[in-house]
């Protein structure tokens, strides 16, 4: 039993969850801030919630990935000890799973409010759409930045019921963030790509040319951060925060040239991680403290 939750949480690679859930976090408590406070044992029971909606639209996700791309994995060095080419889990236990956590994922919007609910559907669409996006464009760093970044929208749409502006930039935010660390880790696969006619920035543009995107991308994310303080009305812990985030980005940039790929896995899951988690811990402290 143990064994098997081991494989499916690999299979998933559950320890990513703390890309997104940190943004979650910031979109849940900035809408109790901004006026949409509940008693406290209503708050625990809706973060139990979103969070549990977060890891169940996430696993599903994951899990439809690996299922969609199992003959793409077993071709490609670097991915065929993953679970479903390797054997260790079927793909019909993969597509099984993938099912289940999307059917929790809607139920469970069932229970936060008819909002969710009733816009589960597209975010399961978004979610499950990206696995699809490499076969034919070279945006799919970009679909699967607009996956993540339904966590900060989705917490505030959960707490408050209402689409506002601010969450919004902090969506922004996530999108640029992701698609530029997703391009830096896709950096591995360009030659794989190319040759299998899949499609990403690396594979398109070659390796120098897409981290140039990558950096873009993460300038053009780092403003939403200082457009979100501004807005929000943010005091200096946020900006603490913040200048440990841009600290991440410029650390992986610094680490990962077209000529040595050796880091990419620091950039990717070390900085990113500590990046997000950083910057949800000081910006929901200067909400408040």
């Amino acid at each position: 039993m143990l064994k098997g939750t081991k494989n499916y949480l690999s299979l998933i690679k559950f320890s990513h969850t703390i890309f997104a859930m940190p943004f979650a976090l910031i979109g849940f408590f900035l809408a109790i801030h901004k006026g949409y406070a509940m008693p406290l044992n209503g708050m625990l029971m809706k973060l139990a919630l979103v969070l549990a909606c977060m890891v169940f639209a996430r696993s599903a996700a994951m899990a439809f990935n690996r299922y969609l791309d199992r003959a793409i994995d077993a071709k490609n060095p670097r991915t065929a000890i993953r679970e479903i080419p390797a054997g260790i889990i079927s793909s019909n236990e993969a597509l099984m799973f993938t099912i289940v956590m999307a059917l929790l994922f809607v139920l469970t919007t069932l229970f936060i409010n008819r909002v969710c609910f009733f816009l589960s559907p597209i975010a399961l669409f978004i979610i499950l759409f990206y696995s699809y996006t490499k076969r034919f464009t070279p945006l799919c760093h970009l679909v699967l930045g607009l996956g993540l970044s339904l966590a900060p929208i989705g917490a505030w749409l959960a707490v408050s019921g209402k689409f506002a502006f601010l969450p919004l930039i902090l969506s922004i935010v996530v999108i640029c963030w992701v698609s530029g660390f997703d391009i830096i880790y896709s950096l591995q696969d360009e030659e794989f790509d190319r040759k299998n006619n899949l499609r990403s920035i690396p594979a398109w543009l070659g390796k120098s040319c897409a981290l140039w995107v990558s950096r873009g991308l993460h300038f053009i994310g780092f403003s939403g951060v200082i457009v979100f303080g501004w807005l929000g009305n943010m005091e200096w812990l946020y900006w603490i925060g913040a200048l440990v985030f841009f600290g991440m980005l410029i650390y992986q940039h610094s680490i990962v040239n077209p000529n040595n790929l050796k880091r990419v896995n620091i950039a990717f899951m070390t900085a990113n991680g500590i990046a997000s988690f950083i910057f949800a811990v000081f910006t929901i402290a200067d909400l408040y403290l």
